[in-house]
């Protein structure tokens, strides 16, 4: 850390305990986990950037849901398939709204995956990793030295239970999700004495628009959770959100599944 940095990091340390002049940048922002993460967050008093692929109108809608909080938001397409995308997303968000000091990498592909891996390509399978792999290190890579250099800096990674499981989506789903994990245990190790932590968080069976839609599959689901219902993207933005108050928590990995797999 620069002289003038260390200099700096206790006022920063005063601003975020009191949630003050900190801002999330919240990828795969505009549903979901994400959506309800941005909110959270706000609730907490950040400024939210809120990154999003396509739907322009439901990243606004969350951005409304930011600012009616009081928070300042700004949405920010990009498609995190493309190697240049992370850099430039960070890039666009730090000219508008000032450094970023929470990454909560939530995009990620899941649909339409194929579990037989004799019919997986090489394509399929370096998209996949593109967007739930690649891009949260080239994402992180662009944010870590300013979270560095000012001593402040939380990193918490979305990924799932088919990184312990295998689950049922495919195993590229599986492979990149797992290797998020992997990720943090080494950023965690280069930088929690810098005063910035790195999470995952693996959620399961959460009730949003990226689970089967047939109400007779949905509650066969609910059946195999101890609690006995789905679990809600609220939740697990709870959970995020505690994440980033803590300065303790680093290098860990949090299932959210209800119960199902015990750790």
């Amino acid at each position: 850390m620069t002289d003038a940095a260390a200099a700096v990091a206790p006022i920063r340390r005063t601003w975020v305990s009191s949630g003050l002049m900190t801002v999330a940048l919240v990828t795969g922002g505009s549903r979901g986990i994400g959506s309800a993460t941005a909110v959270r967050l706000a609730q907490d008093g950040h400024d939210v950037a809120i990154a999003y692929r396509s739907n322009a109108e439901a990243a606004e809608q969350v951005a409304d849901e930011v600012r009616a909080l009081g928070r300042t938001a700004g949405t920010f397409a990009g498609d995190m398939s493309e190697v240049e995308a992370p850099a430039a997303l960070v890039s666009a968000v730090e000219r508008k709204l000032g450094p970023v000091e929470i990454l909560i990498a939530n995009a990620g592909i899941n649909d339409l995956l194929e579990q037989d891996p004799r019919k997986i390509d090489p394509g399929a399978w370096d998209r996949v990793m593109a967007i739930n792999l690649r891009a949260p290190f080239l994402i992180t890579r662009a944010v870590i030295g300013g979270m560095i250099d000012r001593g402040f800096g939380r990193i918490v990674l979305l990924s799932s239970v088919a990184a312990y499981t295998g689950g049922i989506v495919g195993p590229h789903h599986a492979a990149s999700k797992a290797g998020l994990h992997g990720l943090a245990h080494s950023l965690s190790q280069f930088a929690s004495g810098h005063g910035v932590t790195v999470n995952v968080v693996a959620p399961a069976l959460i009730a949003t628009d990226m689970m089967p839609a047939d109400e007779g599959t949905l509650d066969e689901l609910a059946r195999r959770i101890p609690v006995g219902r789905l679990g809600r993207p609220e939740e697990v933005a709870d959970l995020i959100a505690a994440i980033v108050r803590n300065p303790y928590l680093t290098n860990q990995s949090i299932l959210v599944d209800g119960g199902m797999r015990p750790t």
